[in-house]
């Protein structure tokens, strides 16, 4: 079972995590890690702090000579900001009277944070609410995607729309028809999202994306959107129907939710399946050369919580961030009078980054039921086992069926 557990608020002196559970002999580099750390940076209306910080993450232990030893991998990543943050987030008690921050934002943890941890200052929520946290989850779940690349299991997101804009062309439905190139892969819709200041695969949608991102900045509002993520080189098998936490399909849902201001999540066609015919909602079973093979991919490459071989499509929607240069009604746990919003310095838009959040949780999702599946104390105790199974699946279905 691998886990990882993070650290650290969004001021202080670092963010920090714990990863553990991934066999030895993994090759693993920190400039791998800090090129997924820099794309969660990456994008139009991302805010000031993305100035500020630059995000490079040292990795402590659990690493020798480019390889994973099998013991728990730690990483830190520094707060560039934390020289004017050291009074106000200092760890021992100060003499100083601080300003305490006492007006709730709308959409944000402020006001159930203070409500469930008896805070007398929304200080305390800020911190680690804030999606700053997102930085040592991108850092674990890059060693599950280094792991993944190793099976030839790439992952991959874009942008859908951001502001109610979408594309012309709609590249997901090429996804659920199954009418993709063979040689198809995540890394290669990302690397083609990441030619764009807000990571969509159109010129004409950036174009009118970044005209509504304006529009938002000048009103001091902000904007939300949809994001669709793929892992392609699935094995099939991933996952299990026997218990309710033991579908993949529900862990990836889960994770998905986990990041900051995600509030909807579906696995292939999702909600429209709702709306359609059965004939027209399942994926034929059908023989293609030497396997069994499917005609579609409606249901995203999962069925009854198990991966069918087939691309994982996962969409996303993020809604629009809470803090707003225009703020709206809040009122002053102080006074408990009328007031508008604090403001905090934030971003405008944020989903190009909660794309590329959204592969590392993926990864980290798959690479656990993976891991679950194939074993190894070692990656080549791993790789033989993956191999065995894979050579011997399709022989042993026609094997076990025949008259």
């Amino acid at each position: 079972m691998i886990r990882f557990l993070t650290a650290g608020e969004s001021h202080g002196k670092a963010l920090t995590t714990i990863v553990d559970g991934f066999p030895s002999n993994l090759k693993i580099s920190e400039n791998f890690i800090n090129q997924q750390l820099k794309r969660r940076q990456f994008g139009y209306g991302r805010g000031l702090r993305m100035k500020i910080e630059t995000d490079k993450a040292e990795i402590l232990s659990g690493v020798r000579f480019g390889k994973t030893l099998g013991s728990p991998i730690s990483m830190l990543i520094r707060n560039s900001d934390w020289e004017n943050w050291q009074t106000l987030m200092s760890v021992d008690p100060i003499n100083e009277k601080i300003q305490k921050v006492t007006i709730p934002r709308p959409g944000h943890a402020d006001l159930v944070g203070v409500s469930k941890y008896n805070f007398d200052d929304i200080r305390n929520s800020i911190e680690r609410s804030s999606a700053r946290e997102t930085a040592a989850r991108v850092a674990a779940g890059s060693i599950a995607k280094k792991l993944l690349e190793e099976f030839g299991i790439s992952i991959g997101s874009f942008v859908e729309s951001i502001g109610g804009i979408y594309p012309e062309k709609n590249f997901s439905e090429k996804l659920f028809n199954n009418s993709i190139s063979s040689n198809f892969t995540g890394k290669l819709i990302s690397d083609k999202a990441d030619k764009s200041s807000v990571r969509v695969l159109e010129d004409q949608h950036e174009e009118k994306i970044i005209r509504k991102i304006k529009t938002a900045k000048k009103n001091g509002d902000t904007l939300g959107g949809t994001f669709i993520t793929v892992a392609t080189g699935i094995p099939v098998g991933l996952g299990s129907f026997m218990n309710y936490d033991t579908k993949l399909d529900a862990e990836i849902a889960q994770s998905f939710m986990s990041i900051n201001a995600v509030k909807a999540v579906e696995v292939g066609e999702g909600f429209l399946l709702a709306e359609k015919f059965g004939s027209k909602s399942h994926d034929e079973i059908v023989m293609k050369k030497d396997f069994i093979g499917r005609k579609t991919n409606r249901a995203g490459g999962i069925e009854g919580g198990v991966s069918t071989g087939l691309p994982i499509i996962v969409r996303a929607a993020m809604k629009p961030i809470a803090t707003l240069m225009s703020p709206i009604e809040s009122v002053d746990l102080s006074t408990m009078k009328k007031v508008d919003a604090r403001r905090e310095r934030s971003d405008f838009v944020a989903v190009p980054a909660c794309a590329v959040i959204s592969e590392t949780m993926l990864a980290w999702s798959l690479a656990k039921f993976f891991l679950q599946k194939f074993g190894g104390d070692s990656i080549d105790e791993t790789k033989d086992n993956f191999n065995i199974y894979n050579k011997k699946l399709f022989s042993r279905i026609k094997n076990n069926f025949k008259s």
